[in-house]
């Protein structure tokens, strides 16, 4: 009796985790092309952005402590020389552009990222 029931709980065992791994990748890839399709991939600037602590005070449209990335790519035309001296203030902080609050330095962002992070701000001018 013993062995029987050991011998039915093996196969119950393995019929679950054969059938748990084919239905979760069935699902997975039947999921997987809708939602690439319906949501479109965040550019590297962006990805930077948001995995950063930049939305604490800035927004894209509207001003919080800092301005909205919409005002400052109105403010700075996409050149090479205000990609460095945007991406040196994110990397350095600054004060005295857009107020009296300063930009805090974040100094873990490394100058390539901020400069990606930087041209995608430039691309939001309206």
């Amino acid at each position: 009796m013993k062995k029987t029931l050991l011998f039915l709980s093996a196969i119950t065992f393995l019929l679950a985790a054969c059938g748990g791994s084919t239905s979760n990748s069935e699902t997975a890839s039947t999921t997987t092309p809708a939602s690439s399709e319906s949501k479109p991939a965040m550019e590297p600037g962006e990805l930077l952005i948001v995995k950063s602590d930049c939305i604490g005070c800035h927004h894209k449209e509207d001003k919080l402590i800092g301005p909205a990335y919409q005002e400052i790519a109105a403010k700075y035309p996409s050149t090479d020389e205000n990609i460095n001296l945007l991406a040196d203030k994110i990397v350095k902080g600054g004060k005295g552009v857009w107020g009296n609050i300063p930009m805090t330095p974040h100094t873990k962002i490394t100058n390539d990222e901020a400069k990606s992070m930087v041209k995608y701000i430039l691309t939001l001018k309206k």
